[in-house]
């Protein structure tokens, strides 16, 4: 591939972000290999030690990356529910959760499928901000309990089930598929408080 932009700067660090996400989610971080990369952006290999040490580096960059960005709109949905119930709260945090990961599918599959990748202190550190994602939908889960609208059993149990359903839109949903992405918020809703609620 002919060299297209310059090798410094964050024009090519994002560049380099972009064609890591899309290897790493077509081959697996295994697979892919520097050189590889190097010609996706367009840029001599020795010029990605100017952005990155190794490829676990990278690895560890976009997930940190994809981290942060989920709290940073986690953060903006969440400051509007100060006046809110535990029910508007979960249909809340349904709704964010399954719109971000259809539109950060990659971000999300490489997250959870190359974790294991990571060296042992980014590994504690990513885990770390997951439990910290998780306490949030675990609060919203105690708060129902307290006012005597959720049963929950116990709460990190239920928490995780929610995440690993809504989580699990990434493996199947379709932009142009049978059902919109609201009306997946909707089924997804309505099931999660199905199984929270008190009936009767």
């Amino acid at each position: 591939m002919a060299r297209t932009i310059g090798s410094h700067g964050p024009k090519t660090m994002e560049a380099i972000r972009k064609a890591g996400l899309k290897l790493i989610y077509e081959h697996g971080f295994e697979a892919m290999s520097l050189r590889q990369l190097a010609s996706e952006v367009g840029i001599q290999v020795g010029s990605l030690y100017n952005h990155i040490t190794t490829k676990e580096d990278l690895l560890y960059d976009l997930i940190r990356v994809h981290m942060d960005d989920l709290f940073r709109q986690f953060d903006e949905v969440r400051a509007a529910w100060t006046e809110l119930g535990p029910v508007e709260r979960m249909r809340g945090f349904v709704a964010f959760h399954v719109t971000y990961h259809i539109l950060r599918k990659r971000e999300v599959f490489i997250g959870y499928s190359e974790l294991r990748s990571l060296e042992p202190n980014h590994y504690e550190e990513i885990v770390a901000l997951r439990r910290q994602y998780e306490r949030h939908l675990i609060d919203i889960l105690r708060l129902g309990e307290e006012q005597g609208l959720f049963k929950c059993g116990d709460v990190s149990v239920a928490a995780y089930g929610i995440l690993t359903m809504l989580t699990g839109v990434c493996t199947w949903f379709r932009p142009h598929g049978r059902l919109s992405k609201e009306q997946v918020i909707t089924t997804y809703s309505n099931l999660v408080l199905g199984g929270l609620m008190h009936q009767g």
